[in-house]
């Protein structure tokens, strides 16, 4: 049996807390928070930091959403789904750093619950979260997968292998043939083991982000850079805003069941820019980074 409510007050928790991290770590700026309500059913609050320190622009949302029926993008592989009313809440986050050596980051967790008539209520979590390097260093990516794989060993020796193996293949731009990052986890439709450690898990990976995170803010935030490490920030965010806006099903699906446009593509960085057939010089440290733009052991079997 599902319990809605308390993976409500956990997520709602989550935000506040993690909000609460960020600006701990930024030191200056603080989210402003924009309550919003959808005609179709819930609504949600979006917090947004902006011109902070450390933050460019970081924006966390939570929110509680329900409808009649469910959008083609949900019901696409799930046809049985099709006219049952449905409820979701969730925490979604992405952080803009100023300085181009701090790794963008992004981190999603949500519950979904389907009522479709004469049966029982279908449910299920997901989320996860993932790293965008410009200028990546190894211990930075160690850490961050050393978090996610201590998170996960709780719940069985290839649990973190099959979700980090899962957020390989879902954050990756196939036009581009490359992965937006350096991955984490990854993992949605989580439901075979019982609510309650499906739920453990979600807690766990929701609270394990900032663990993961903010080491690595304090480690490269005050590393000197330039306009040349300014430019190249704002070109890889291109590729961020073309994962966002062409393969994300998160967004597909916000836009397709009425959500609040601004709250969706929050996601999307504050400055940006995009530049024809752009090669980095051989040898540089732009070009080191795609190196690092393809799946792989970062733990060394660890």
């Amino acid at each position: 049996m599902s319990d809605f409510n308390a993976v409500h007050a956990f997520l709602r928790d989550l935000q506040d807390r993690i909000c609460a991290g960020l600006e701990a770590a930024d030191g200056g700026a603080r989210f402003q928070q924009d309550e919003w309500t959808r005609p179709e059913g819930g609504g949600g609050r979006s917090r947004v930091m902006k011109e902070g320190a450390v933050f460019e622009q970081a924006g966390v949302g939570f929110s509680d959403v329900s409808g009649a029926t469910l959008p083609p993008s949900a019901t696409a592989h799930r046809p049985e789904l099709a006219g049952a009313p449905w409820r979701a809440v969730g925490v979604s986050l992405v952080i803009h750093p100023r300085n181009p050596y701090v790794p963008t980051s992004h981190a999603n967790v949500r519950f979904f619950e389907a009522r479709p008539e004469g049966r029982d209520p279908i449910w299920w979590f997901g989320g996860g979260f993932d790293l965008t390097p410009f200028y990546p260093v190894d211990e930075d990516v160690r850490h961050w997968h050393e978090v996610a794989r201590d998170l996960c060993a709780p719940f069985g020796e290839t649990r973190y292998a099959e979700h980090k193996a899962w957020c390989d293949r879902y954050f990756f731009l196939k036009h581009r043939n490359e992965a937006r990052g350096v991955g984490g986890l990854f993992y949605d439709d989580l439901h075979a083991d019982g609510f309650e450690r499906c739920f453990d898990y979600t807690r766990a990976v929701g609270n394990g982000f900032l663990d993961a995170y903010l080491p690595i803010v304090a480690r490269r935030k005050d590393t000197p850079w330039g306009e040349r490490e300014r430019e190249f920030q704002l070109y890889r965010r291109g590729r961020y805003v073309e994962f966002n806006l062409v393969w994300d099903r998160g967004t597909l699906f916000g836009l397709q069941s009425g959500g609040r446009t601004e709250s969706i593509l929050m996601s999307l960085p504050p400055r940006v820019r995009f530049e024809y057939a752009y090669v980095p010089e051989a040898g540089s440290a732009e070009a080191r980074l795609g190196d690092y733009l393809r799946p792989r052991d970062w733990l060394g079997g660890k």
